[in-house]
């Protein structure tokens, strides 16, 4: 039985590597050629996965409670109010039973936030508070110095 065995694996070995020959034997040689413009595309789209990755990444920093209350009508109101005269910033609404949370921006420096909060206060007098959050960084602005790399099209 053994014996077999061992005959039945070196006839599949060699019916293998003659196979193999003969596929070597057919494959014709290819030559690619590609446009340089490819390369900068692939580039550029890597370096703009890696600050869209690098803008959901969620970091220390705060925002302004600017409404607690249980009306949702009123928290509409506000927020709809802020995304008009605020419309570089974002609002946040959550939904905490019973009540409506109505928190603005997303600031890295406490200063901001306590400068964007003074401007608030006179727009919600009931009470506007700074709080701790994990909040959304916005990459840096692309440089105009990346698109010159690009070359032009003909």
């Amino acid at each position: 039985m053994k014996r077999i065995s061992i005959i039945v694996f070196l006839l599949a070995v060699a019916l293998a590597s003659e196979a193999q020959m003969i596929t070597d034997s057919i494959q014709p040689n290819v030559t690619i050629k590609k446009d340089a413009r490819i390369d900068l595309l692939l580039k550029k789209k890597a370096e703009i996965n890696k600050k869209a990755t690098l803008a959901k990444k969620p970091t220390k920093g705060y925002r302004i409670q600017v409404l607690n209350t249980t009306d949702r009508t009123q928290v509409l109101t506000a927020k709809s109010k802020l995304l008009t005269l605020y419309p570089d910033q974002k609002v946040y609404l959550m939904y905490q039973a019973p009540y409506f949370k109505l928190r603005f921006g997303n600031f890295v420096e406490k200063q901001e936030a306590v400068e964007y909060r003074k401007q608030l206060s006179t727009l919600f007098p009931s009470g506007t508070f700074i709080i701790p959050s994990e909040i959304e960084v916005k990459p840096e602005p692309e440089e105009e110095e990346e698109n010159k790399d690009m070359p032009k099209k003909n």
